[in-house]
């Protein structure tokens, strides 16, 4: 998309008759005409620059001349403790056990949905998070609060399990990567099972 923008954009003249003054150029209007952000004009780069070393084979000397868009800094927005617990106040059940989790565990929206039975130490009061940020593991605290309404939310998840594997649509759970190959019917043991599952059977996540 964004070859074709630069193609067009040099009223559709073939790349090879153009190069680091073309595409200066196509940057600067980004930044100064469209006002994407930095983020954007970087994706625009790596496209010409793919464009010209691995279709053309042809070397781009060092863009100097080049408009950068501005990097957005933002001021987070961050909820006190007071706010916190009056926020939690409102909720209950499985959508209190999860915020309640985000805020005490530190974890990301996916990455409580993606939680499995047995990536949660009782004893070490600790979960351990699969394939976080940046594709890595990692393990944080588990409140001690949390440990009791974390238990019952587990007994609840075992009676659904069992009754999916007295379901014939019931193909198993997700399994990441080649596990499914490696592990034989691991799909179907409870420690596999997801902490948060669906409210009904649905299509496998992970394109199994």
């Amino acid at each position: 998309g964004w070859i074709r923008r630069f193609i067009l954009f040099h009223q559709k003249r073939h790349p090879k008759d153009m190069g680091k003054v073309e595409v200066e150029a196509f940057l600067s209007h980004l930044a100064s005409a469209r006002k994407v952000s930095a983020s954007t004009q970087n994706q625009a780069l790596a496209a010409c620059l793919f464009l010209y070393r691995d279709v053309l084979a042809i070397e781009l000397p060092w863009l100097n001349d080049v408009t950068r868009a501005k990097v957005s800094q933002h001021v987070p927005c961050v909820l006190s403790a007071t706010e916190v617990r009056d926020l939690l106040a409102y909720m209950d059940g499985r959508a209190w056990l999860m915020a309640s989790l985000l805020y005490g565990t530190g974890m990301r929206l996916m990455e409580c949905l993606r939680l499995r039975i047995k990536d949660v130490d009782f004893q070490r009061l600790e979960i351990t998070v699969r394939q976080g940020k940046g594709a890595k593991d990692r393990r944080t605290m588990l409140p001690a609060s949390l440990a009791l309404p974390l238990r019952q939310q587990l007994e609840r998840v075992q009676v659904l399990h069992s009754r999916d594997l007295e379901t014939r649509e019931f193909a198993g759970v997700a399994l990441p990567f080649a596990l499914a190959r490696k592990y034989p019917n691991a799909e179907f043991e409870l420690a596999w099972a997801y902490i948060f599952p669906a409210s009904r059977l649905g299509v496998d996540p992970l394109g199994g």
